[in-house]
């Protein structure tokens, strides 16, 4: 897997997984929603620490300014 997440990215999925958390943690979001928002974040924060997005890859996305 080649890294295809730039360092904004990775800060932008690591902030909405954070603040998806919050929600969560503080009951502002309930049921189903909060499952699936926070399956979405910890989506987002795996991405994140691999710097591998898959959803990039087909559409020839890279943010990643290393080459």
């Amino acid at each position: 897997m080649k890294k295809n997440m730039g360092s904004a990215d990775k800060g932008i999925r690591v902030i909405i997984a954070l603040v998806i958390a919050a929600l969560y943690f503080t009951n502002v979001i309930e049921g189903t929603l909060a499952y699936v928002l926070m399956a979405l974040a910890i989506i987002f924060l795996l991405t994140s620490f691999v710097s591998f997005c898959p959803l990039y890859a087909p559409f020839g996305i890279n943010t990643n300014k290393k080459k």
